[in-house]
């Protein structure tokens, strides 16, 4: 098998290809003291590469008018190209090059580290960030996924060339996957692995499972982070680590998250916007991960309403895993499940990365067809089944005023009490 491996996803377009690149190291791989490293990595990959530096580069694709980038996501360094079919033959070498010939300049080091410390400055004033930084750091501890890809600034500032060459150094070396979608003549699939860039690929090696760092790591037992913060709104988010893309429980989660937070006509929605009027904003958060995803209910209220919000949504979490839902309700569900899965897919870029994802994650090709044909099978007991296997122990992170959590630690703690 060749490396990386090529999947071909064609899709009636006026002329236009995606390719998604996926290289299978995360922000949950950063180094020790290095958090924000594979973040860095990936921005630097598209600031010169091969034989040309940052502005060759940079001229050579919006020339073209394409796209090129390189994303940090906690699994996976994913590169990205959008081109004519035209120009795709000398586009595509370049994703290439990033990876097997990046040039990391010293002064592009700099500028991108500047530039994320000024990001993560920024989030620092958005509540909702502020947070999911703390709900993720009381959940996964030092773990993979207890920090942002973007990382932590007081690690970032004494991130430079020498510690990231070692990280560039071993991206051509494990099993990566390279997907084409949108409309791919045949003879660029033919010739890709003799093009010049691919040719002499490194043979991929499956990364050593036994040596890989832990999801979550040094998280103690308690239940609640505060984050003080002058603000004229709460943010609560209640949730906990659940498990992995593709796991026999993971489609009834995903049937619990529609029902949650999809739509106005959503559970959040109905109950903390319609019928109390508590939230700004309500959301259900569960994203597919290869480890332990995070399972969340969020929601942003007025501090004279944050108590009943927490009490809401603490109500919620506990109909969750007591109460099946009703067959209309699944039967919505399933809805919008499928409405979400044809939305996931309405690009080439998007049907690319899906693609890439599944074949990372050692999932089938027709894994999402699988689930639609699985969805009636699943009945309202499984999927409270499911949600009291998984969603027993949750964990509260809140960020607001002083006053306004203090009140709400004390309701927390009656209730782990009780």
């Amino acid at each position: 098998m060749s490396n990386p491996e090529l999947l071909v996803e064609p899709v009636a377009t006026p002329g236009i290809l995606a390719a998604k690149l996926l290289l299978p190291f995360g922000s949950a791989e950063d180094p020790a003291g290095a958090r924000g490293a594979h973040d860095l990595l990936a921005s630097l990959l598209s600031r010169g590469c091969g034989n040309h530096n940052n502005l060759e580069l940079a001229d050579l694709v919006e020339g073209c008018g394409a796209g090129l980038r390189c994303d940090a996501q906690e699994d996976a360094l994913i590169l990205s190209l959008r081109c004519t079919v035209e120009d795709a033959e000398h586009l595509l070498p370049l994703l290439a090059q990033m990876v097997r010939a990046p040039h990391l300049e010293p002064d592009q080091v700099a500028l991108e580290r500047s530039l994320t410390i000024q990001a993560l400055q920024r989030q620092r004033e958005d509540p909702f960030h502020c947070a999911t930084t703390g709900w993720r750091q009381l959940t996964y501890g030092s773990g993979g996924y207890g920090h942002d890809p973007m990382g932590i600034t007081e690690e970032l500032i004494d991130l430079d060339r020498k510690v990231l060459l070692p990280l560039a150094e071993r991206l051509p070396e494990a099993s990566s996957v390279l997907a084409l979608a949108g409309s791919v003549p045949q003879h660029l699939v033919d010739q890709l692995h003799s093009l010049e860039d691919f040719r002499n690929w490194p043979k991929g090696r499956a990364k050593d499972s036994a040596n890989r760092l832990p999801y979550a790591e040094g998280v103690g037992t308690e239940t609640i982070h505060l984050e003080p913060m002058d603000s004229e709104q709460v943010v609560l988010m209640l949730g906990q680590a659940t498990l992995g893309h593709g796991q026999p429980d993971e489609l009834a989660l995903r049937l619990l998250q529609c029902h949650l937070g999809v739509g106005m006509s959503s559970v959040l929605f109905q109950r903390l916007r319609e019928d109390h009027g508590v939230a700004y904003d309500v959301a259900a958060h569960f994203p597919a991960l290869a480890g332990p995803a995070p399972f969340v209910l969020m929601a942003s209220s007025v501090e004279e309403r944050a108590n009943l919000a927490l009490d809401l949504l603490l109500t919620i979490w506990e109909e969750l895993r007591e109460q099946p839902l009703s067959e209309a309700e699944l039967e919505l569900a399933r809805a919008k499940y499928i409405g979400q899965l044809a939305q996931g897919l309405q690009t080439c870029s998007q049907r690319a990365e899906r693609r890439v994802q599944l074949k990372a994650q050692g999932l089938p090709e027709d894994h999402d067809q699988r689930c639609v044909d699985a969805l009636s099978q699943l009945t309202p007991s499984d999927v409270r089944d499911a949600a009291a296997r998984w969603l027993g122990e949750p964990r509260l992170s809140l960020c607001g005023t002083s006053g306004a959590l203090e009140q709400l630690a004390r309701r927390w703690q009656r209730r782990v009490a009780g």
